[in-house]
């Protein structure tokens, strides 16, 4: 869920997956990115199948999506990857004190209850276990300039990630979260200075550089598979090591 172009962290999610043999189902939310995503698909080494359309806002459009995923596969599921966040642009400019209600409802909607409505209709598919992978971002720990109000909802979208662990846990359904480091996507745009972000992970982080679509796939590969099969409630940080540091942008460069 939240494949809109080849820059998306869920697009470098399923090229990953396709590689390690999965079956996949897609879900879109506008038609320019079903387009997009239908391109996408036929360059996969095994070819998913593109159901929706899937506003997480719009309860009818979950509710098919998710009857097609069970009728697709036969009634059981393993994996689900939400790589879903959204926010109103004018919340991301500006003081963070000047959020809006709207903006500050819409965001959390769309980036963390989409999780929570997504597992909650995924579980009785995971008859046998699986695991559910969410895309989160050191904003939600500390304060990142210019994240503003997605920073809350990220936080609020690990705890979310946590209390499901807790929960479905007694199912054999693990959640787990990637916190990826700054990377460009259709997303991450409306992050004003994301370019003086990438500059500053690539000259202070511990690995000096910054991450790829295919480092985030080949971690929720990891995941999704048995090879994570005790890990469940994680925040598993994908950024070359930023987030041990006590810098961020604006801060005298190493």
């Amino acid at each position: 869920m939240g494949i809109a172009n080849k820059w998306s962290i869920g697009w470098g999610i399923a090229k990953a997956l396709s590689e390690a043999g999965a079956n996949q189902v897609f879900t879109y939310r506008r038609d320019h990115s079903k387009r997009a995503l239908t391109r996408l698909n036929q360059l996969l080494k095994q070819p998913g199948h593109i159901v929706g359309p899937c506003d997480v806002q719009n309860e009818a459009e979950m509710a098919q999506v998710f009857s097609e995923v069970e009728t697709h596969f036969g009634g059981k599921l393993d994996i689900l990857v939400h790589s879903i966040a959204h926010a109103d642009p004018k919340d991301l400019t500006g003081n963070f004190l000047d959020t809006s209600r709207a903006g500050f409802s819409f965001a959390n909607d769309v980036s963390v209850y989409s999780l929570i409505d997504a597992a909650r209709r995924a579980r009785p598919l995971m008859q046998h276990g699986g695991s559910i992978i969410t895309i989160s971002f050191h904003g939600g720990e500390k304060v990142v300039p210019d994240y503003k109000v997605m920073g809350i909802a990220k936080s609020a979208l690990e705890a979310s990630m946590r209390y499901l662990a807790n929960e479905l846990g007694p199912h054999a359904i693990r959640v787990n979260a990637i916190s990826a480091g700054p990377i460009k996507t259709l997303a991450s745009s409306g992050v004003k200075n994301l370019r003086s972000m990438l500059d500053f992970v690539e000259k202070a982080a511990p690995l000096r550089r910054n991450i790829d679509l295919a480092q985030i796939g080949n971690t929720a590969v990891f995941l999704a598979s048995e090879l994570s099969s005790a890990i469940t409630g994680e925040v598993l940080h994908v950024d070359s090591g930023m987030h041990i540091l006590g810098v961020g942008p604006g801060s005298p460069n190493p």
